[in-house]
């Protein structure tokens, strides 16, 4: 694998693709993580007086088969803000790689031992319900975040609200990977609709688009109502 460094309205001498290599090294990089792809290394320049101070930016681009690692730095001078980019890189991989290796070796828990890891966390009888909870008229009634249901429903184990900012797809997708789940929930930030990219085979990725459409929404209210008033 090679780095690839190009310029953006602006030339690139050899000295700084020799610093380039210099900085950036394979060897380093290929331990953090085996399955990289490409390095490209982007230069280009503010031509704002203004901006003395932030005039060149350095945008570093990872590939592999996992998720996109982008890093990015302004600063006086390229060199600066290769420098500052390197940092941001070998910080990003550093964690994706701490993530994967902690993630391999945890080791999944089972119902019986929730109590012992998860203080205050509820004990459930044979069905499934809190030990605590009582039964009214024979019937088990049990309570699911705003909803109140008796017999058998669903069974929700959390409630959660995030507030998140829209986001591009690779973003996603890195962010899965450093939380270590299989699927991740987001606003994409050129539909703005919620969205999950998910995990499939080895190092695929699913993402699944949801959007609103009012004839449907509409519909189904519709037959719910029918439903309960029946």
């Amino acid at each position: 694998m090679d780095i690839v460094v190009k310029g953006r309205k602006t030339e690139v001498p050899e000295r700084f693709r020799k610093h380039v290599a210099e900085k950036l090294k394979l060897e380093k990089i290929q331990r953090l993580d085996a399955k990289v792809i490409s390095l490209d290394v982007e230069v280009s320049k503010e031509p704002n007086p203004r901006q003395a101070d932030r005039c060149d930016r350095v945008e570093i681009t990872l590939r592999s088969r996992g998720p996109v690692i982008r890093a990015e730095a302004a600063a006086s001078d390229p060199y600066a803000a290769l420098d500052l980019a390197a940092e941001k890189l070998d910080a990003r991989l550093r964690k994706q790689h701490d993530k994967r290796f902690s993630r391999r070796g945890a080791r999944r828990i089972s119902a019986a031992e929730v109590p012992d890891h998860v203080p205050g966390a509820a004990t459930l009888n044979g069905n499934g319900l809190s030990a605590s909870e009582e039964e009214s008229d024979g019937v088990p009634t049990k309570k699911i975040g705003s909803l109140e249901v008796k017999g058998e429903g669903p069974l929700v184990v959390r409630e959660k609200t995030h507030v998140a900012a829209p986001m591009t797809l690779d973003q996603a997708l890195y962010e899965m990977e450093l939380v270590g789940h299989d699927f991740y929930l987001f606003v994409d930030s050129e539909t703005k609709e919620p969205s999950v990219v998910y995990r499939r085979h080895a190092y695929d990725y699913g993402v699944i688009h949801l959007s609103t459409d009012p004839m449907v929404a509409e519909a189904q209210t519709s037959t719910a109502g029918g439903t309960l008033g029946g």
